[in-house]
């Protein structure tokens, strides 16, 4: 599979910007058929939802020059739009209101703004609206502030065909392997199912804001070795520890269920999941180079005394 130079995607990103700025109108002089530019309606929806900020709160939350912000602030309060009052916690500080007259002239373009969107969404179907919002959220995700938390939970209906489904998606998108790994992904996952002894096997399920983002599996391989089986993130959720997290808690299980080894099978391109891995003390035994999945590779099998759980590495 290529791999595209930085350049290209940087391109591409451009690309987006510029097609999704020309959808919403924000080059226009003035939006919504107003008098007001796009940073200044921005400021006013500010000032309109947050009653208690103060123009160095503005300048820094939207990356405003103070010069330029002092400009259109003084030039809101000429038309009656704003006023100042000192802060009740603290004298030296002046918080910006909206006045009636600022609110009154707000309100509409907030509407406006409102219909134009809902106008836009309504040339899709109900799923492809959906599409759009989760593929914005999880923009929003990667390039702001990544809130870290998640949780692990046991499976549920659907999940394990979710499983099944991303795998095979993900290994075609980053390492483009065939449909035969999806076959395989598969075929693990139905012997879990179909054979799960609840006393010597575990799957958890990581989530994050109601949607999966990994799972592992623990599975027996004999009366004294267990066996981790299909370690995966979500690319929205790597980074956050997820990974290390969830082969912790196969080691934690292992151990309480009485197996005093644990094996996994992996491939030398894995090298995020390798990396975990070896910090939790698993080391490589064999390797062995194997044509699978349309690729030739190289299969490593890894192993982890559980008679000594000791605090891993890193």
């Amino acid at each position: 599979m290529t791999i595209e130079r930085l350049d290209d995607r940087a391109t591409k990103v451009r690309y987006f910007n510029r097609f999704y700025t020309d959808k919403i109108g924000v080059l226009h002089e003035h939006l919504l058929d107003s008098a007001f530019s796009l940073t200044e309606l921005r400021i006013l929806y500010e000032l309109a939802h947050r009653p208690t900020l103060t123009a160095a709160d503005l300048a820094r939350e939207l990356s405003l020059n103070p010069g330029y912000l002092s400009r259109v602030i003084s030039g809101f309060e000429k038309n009656g739009l704003l006023e100042r009052a000192r802060s009740e916690t603290d004298g030296r500080v002046a918080q910006l209101h909206l006045t009636e007259l600022g609110r009154a002239t707000y309100a509409p373009l907030d509407e406006a703004s409102q219909r134009e969107v809902a106008a836009m969404l309504e040339r899709l179907s109900l799923p492809e609206q959906q599409q759009l919002v989760d593929a914005m959220r999880q923009i929003e995700s990667l390039l702001g502030q990544r809130d870290s938390s998640y949780l692990l939970r046991d499976p549920r209906p659907g999940d394990m065909g979710w499983v099944v489904h991303r795998h095979g998606v993900l290994y075609a998108q980053d390492y483009g392997w065939n449909v035969d790994f999806e076959a395989l992904v598969a075929d693990i996952v139905a012997k879990y199912i179909r054979d799960f002894d609840s006393s010597a096997e575990r799957c958890w399920i990581a989530e994050k804001d109601g949607k999966v983002v990994g799972s592992v599996f623990v599975v027996r391989h004999d009366e004294t070795t267990a066996k981790l089986r299909l370690l995966y993130v979500e690319p929205s959720a790597r980074g956050m520890g997820i990974g290390r997290r969830l082969v912790q808690e196969c080691l934690r299980f292992a151990k309480f269920a009485g197996y005093q080894r644990m094996l996994l099978w992996t491939n030398s391109v894995l090298t995020g999941a390798r990396d975990i891995y070896a910090k939790e003390g698993f080391e490589k035994i064999a390797e062995d180079a194997h044509h699978s999945f349309g690729k030739d590779l190289i299969g490593e099998t890894w192993a982890r005394d559980l008679r000594i759980l000791s605090a891993p590495a890193g």
